[in-house]
Parts: C-alpha cells; sequence; structure tokens
C-alpha cells in the first residue's frame, strides 16, 4: 500500500490557518475509477482511498506508517510568512488613533 503524508494547505477562502495543524495520511488509489454506464456514477473497487488519518506531529504519522508497513511520501509543507498587524483589526476602530481612518 502506498500512501501520503502531508499538513493541509489552508482554505483558499479564508486568511485563517485552522485545520493545517495536523498531518494527514491519505492512501493512493489502487485501482481506476470506473463510470456507471447507467446511472453515470463514478465508483470505484478500491475503498482505502476514503480513509484519511490525522496526527499531531509527523513523527507520529511516519511511526504509524512503519509499524503497519505502508509505503508513505512525506510531502514537507511550504510554510508562509505570518500576516500579523501588531494591533490587529480592532485598530480601525480605536479611540487612540493618531490620523483619519480611510480606505
Amino acid at each position: 500500500m502506498r500512501a501520503r503524508i502531508y499538513q493541509p494547505a489552508r482554505n483558499a477562502m479564508t486568511s485563517g490557518m485552522a485545520k493545517t495543524r495536523k498531518w494527514v495520511l491519505d492512501y493512493a488509489p489502487a485501482s481506476t475509477r470506473e463510470v456507471d454506464p447507467l446511472m453515470g456514477w463514478t465508483s470505484s473497487s478500491d475503498t482505502q482511498t476514503q480513509v484519511r488519518l490525522k496526527f499531531d506531529t509527523k513523527e507520529e504519522a511516519l511511526d504509524y506508517a512503519e509499524a503497519h508497513g505502508i509505503e508513505a511520501e512525506l510531502c514537507e509543507p511550504h510554510k508562509r510568512k505570518p500576516n500579523l498587524r501588531p494591533r490587529g483589526y480592532g485598530e480601525n476602530f480605536a479611540t487612540d488613533r493618531r490620523g483619519p481612518w480611510t480606505h
């Protein structure tokens, strides 16, 4: 069995970093998907692709893969620089502003 261990990227629709701290182990598909001729649904006989395991650390994920004989490929995340302002969003509405607030 082949699997991929990675840290998920943040959602492109938000600026938050929720659900990106944990490490995920996803299995690679072992068989191709087929289209049902009558209904047009896509199906596969491989049920391992539905399994997604989450771990707190990279080491836990690697240890799990090694203990269960899973050939795992590790994908290191691309870290971005945090976008933190000194006082945050509340600064826009502070009463002690030094200058006028403009868009």
